[in-house]
Formats: structure tokens, sequence, C-alpha cells
């Protein structure tokens, strides 16, 4: 407490105090003047630009502030108690004046610890989230596809980008994003690739190139240092939101310029806003905004807001994502083999090892599994199985998981109906139940058959996906134990 009380009579801590006290009007001005620019202005580079400006002119403003405040004596010997500006605590001989000023005056030293104490805090939260959206780089990666790594060096050299810009598959990224400044990295979400038209995957890449053509991970790192900095003002909260808004706008419209089909780019965006996870604020992501408004513009870019405008922007919001949604296909099904090893002590096996070994061992595409091998603490695995259901969902945005729920009975009844010397989910049969479903015609013939020495089953499926119509597997059990095994030239 004394050293506070210490701290509060220095007179630099009183320049601060008046500093920030005069800021506020200062803002006020600055905000009004903006909010002139963005009512006559419609391009939103134009916006952009003043937001910027106008952010700017604050710190500027706070700085040469403190400067004019500042003791005249390294010593504090003199003070500035009556500064050369619009001051509150300047007497001008009414009543009213002389009844305010010494209020500010014992209120203004007081002010400077707190706003030190307030810059700490939200300067720390900064550097977390940042060391936090820097382990994307490393953890649970993997390199894109080739075709699409050379699509991103053509699209960067169209856009005149001379940084080499890397892209990786991310399973902890819900968005496409962009990270870094000098060494710039875009994270696609794992099974975007596969999960969308390849139309649509590229004016997405598009959008992540047009922000490291405008250097905006930079100014972002830079708007949040002045948020920190003037975190109590209002005026730099909404200048932010404008800033932020703008931005995300001057990239669809480079998007629409190169591409010219808004109406796809505005679909893809409806897709990509269900996997939204907005918290990772450092990084620079498609989906950032409002987009709702982002999609009216790019659907309707001349027309005036009407009242009517947000609701139809809702609805083609809601049509586009479903069209998008049912669209995204799940990868095809890969026989991946489990050790005898991890099947013998399942008390022994972690239950994330036996979720990818044993739960989804059929249903687990390759680089999905490659990604979660990687992963190293047990919160980064939960986010991955949550993305891995959350990417089969087929009604997304409900609480029941359909594509879910469906495996895990079938992986119930594989066990109870196909079990022998082996688990059920284990078996051939199983295995076929859990990956295509009951069949839609079953031929047991328990006691052997003139075709077969052995008891053997027939199963026929109407239509199988990636295999056709009226698809047949056959089961033979060689060792009459009910260890039927699917027999040689059906493929798995």
């Amino acid at each position: 407490m004394k050293l506070l009380e210490i701290l509060v009579r220095a007179p630099l801590t009183d320049a601060i105090g008046w500093t920030l006290l005069h800021s506020l009007w200062e803002g006020a001005i600055v905000s009004a003047a903006l909010a002139t620019v963005l009512w006559a202005a419609r391009s939103p580079r134009a916006r952009y630009a003043a937001g910027c400006v106008a952010m700017l002119v604050m710190v500027v403003g706070l700085g040469v502030t403190f400067a004019r405040l500042m003791p005249e004596s390294a010593h504090g010997l003199q003070t500035s108690r009556a500064p050369g500006l619009p001051a509150w605590n300047v007497q001008s001989g009414m009543a009213g004046s002389r009844a305010w000023a010494p209020t500010l005056a014992a209120i203004a030293p007081w002010l400077a610890p707190f706003w030190m104490a307030g810059v700490f805090v939200f300067y720390l939260r900064h550097v977390a989230g940042w060391i936090s959206v820097q382990r994307l780089r490393r953890r649970g990666v993997c390199c894109a596809p080739d075709g699409w790594q050379n699509e991103l060096t053509r699209l960067s050299a169209q856009l005149r980008i001379s940084r080499p810009v890397m892209l990786l598959q991310s399973c902890l990224a819900d968005v496409p994003m962009v990270l870094g400044h000098f060494r710039p990295l875009i994270l696609m979400p794992i099974d975007l690739f596969a999960g969308l038209p390849a139309g649509q995957i590229e004016p997405i890449l598009l959008h992540e190139l047009a922000h490291i053509r405008r250097y905006d991970y930079l100014v972002n790192v830079l708007q949040r240092s002045v948020e920190g900095l003037l975190f109590y003002h209002p005026a730099v909260w909404w200048i932010s939101r404008v800033i932020r808004a703008e931005r995300e706008n001057c990239c669809d419209d480079a998007v629409v310029a190169i591409r010219g089909n808004a109406h796809e780019y505005a679909i893809a965006l409806a897709a990509l806003e269900q996997n939204r996870w907005s918290g990772r604020e450092p990084a620079i992501a498609a989906t950032g905004g409002n987009l709702v408004k982002r999609i009216r513009r790019l659907l309707y870019p001349t027309r005036p807001n009407g009242a009517w405008t947000p609701f139809f922007a809702a609805v083609i919001l809601s049509i586009s994502a479903a069209i998008s949604m049912a669209g995204w296909e799940t990868k095809p099904p890969h026989n991946n083999s489990v050790s005898t090893q991890q099947q013998k002590d399942d008390a022994a096996v972690s239950p994330y090892s036996k979720w990818l070994n044993e739960e989804v061992v059929y249903i687990i595409a390759p680089e999905e599994r490659a990604a979660f091998e990687r992963l190293t603490t047990d919160e980064e695995r939960e986010k991955f199985i949550e993305q891995f259901w959350l990417r089969r969902d087929p009604t997304p945005g409900t609480p029941e998981n359909e594509f879910k729920e469906e495996h895990y009975r079938r992986i119930a009844y594989a066990n109870s109906h196909f079990a022998s010397s082996r688990a059920g989910w284990q078996t051939d049969r199983g295995h076929m139940y859990i990956l295509y479903g009951p069949p839609d015609e079953i031929d047991s013939h328990p006691n052997g058959h003139p075709q077969s020495a052995y008891p053997f089953e027939d199963w026929m499926y109407l239509h199988v996906k990636g295999m056709g119509d009226n698809v047949y597997f056959r089961f033979i059990d060689p060792t009459r134990q009910g260890e039927y095994q699917l027999a040689p030239g059906t493929a798995k």
C-alpha cells in the first residue's frame, strides 16, 4: 500500500492520469470523424484505411498529450497542472468549475496504476493467445496434397506474392487461417480438400493469400497492441471492429475480382462457418467478421441496405450451408490392421489408443490417423475426436450425430452377434457390418451346402458406395467353430 501511495504521488503518474482523461474526449472526436467517413465512403479499401488512420491518430494523440503534460523537471519539481489543452481542471472563475477541479485533480493520479495493471493483463492475454496460435505450426499438422501445393504457388504468383507461402493441413484448426508475417503459413482443416469441391477451395485459398498480400497479419498484431494500450476506451474497440470487418470485405472483393463468381464463394463461406472456432484471435481466418453481412455484400453489392436485406441474407446463408454440408463427403473407409499385442490387454490400453485402433479403425482416413498419432496432449486428442465426428455429422447444428450413433450401434451389434475366439468387431463379418451396415439379403448355410463343404453365409447389398450395385460377400467357416472368414477373391 505504501508503494502505491509513493507511485500515486509521483509527478509522472499525475501526467499519465491526466493523459488518460484527455484521451476520452480525443477518442470521441476521432470516432465522430471516422463515423462521418464511413457514412460517406462505400469502398471497403477506403473504409479500412480510414479505420487504420483513426486508430493511429488515437495513439499519436495519446503520445502528444502525454509529452505536453510531462513534468518540466526530471525530478518533478514542476508539474503540468494547467496544460494548454481543453482540460476539466482549468479554473474559469465559475463556481461549477471550482467545484469540479479538486475532484479530478485527486482522481487523475490514481488512474495510472490501474491503467498499468490493465495493460499488463491485456498484453499477457495477447501473448498467451499468440503462443497458443504458434503451437498450431507444429502440432497436429501434415502436408497438403501436392496438387494443391502447386495450385497455391500458382495463385501466389497471380497475386504477386514474393514471399514463399507454406500450406499445411491441421486437425486442430476448424477454418482456414494465416499464421505469421515473415514466414506466412496457411492452415487448412484436415479433410477440407476432400470435403469441398475444387471450385470452392480455390477462392478460399485466394482469400487467405489476399491477407498475406495486404500484410494483414502484421497489421492485426499492431492493432491488438493498440487495443491493449487503450483497453479502457470504447472507441478503440469500435474502431477495431470496423477494421476487422472491412479487412475481410477487402479480401472478399479481391477474390471476386479474380474469380468473378460471388455465388460459389458465398456457398464456400457458409460451409466454413459450420466449423468456426473463434478461440484463436491472433490468426487471420477466412470466416472472420459478420458472415451474414459479407454474404449480403457478395450477392447484392450495389443494392441499398433495406429493412428486409438481413432476412434474405440469413436465408441465403442457411440454404448455402445446407447445400455445402450435403456435399461434404465422408472419407472412404480404410482397412487398418490392429496389432495382436494391442488387443491382448484392453485394460492396459489408453482410451485414445482404444478409440483409434478399435472404435474407428475401419473408418478413419490414413492422414487422420497420422495426424492423431502426432498429437502429444489429451486436450488436443479430445479436440481431434470432437472434430472427427463433427465432420461426419449429416445434420450439423442439431444435438444428435446420427452417423456416430449408428456407428456405435453397429459395433455393439457385431460384438453381440459375430464374436468367436475374437471380439465381434475384429471378425470379417463384423468388419463388413460396421462399414456397410446390415445386408439387404443373407443366405445362411450353417451345415454346409453342395456348393461348399464348409458352413458359409452370402451377404448381398443392393448398393455399396464406391463398389456398385448387387454386391456380394461370402463368409466361410473352415474350422466349423464359428470363425467365418471372408472368402478368397472377395475384397475387404
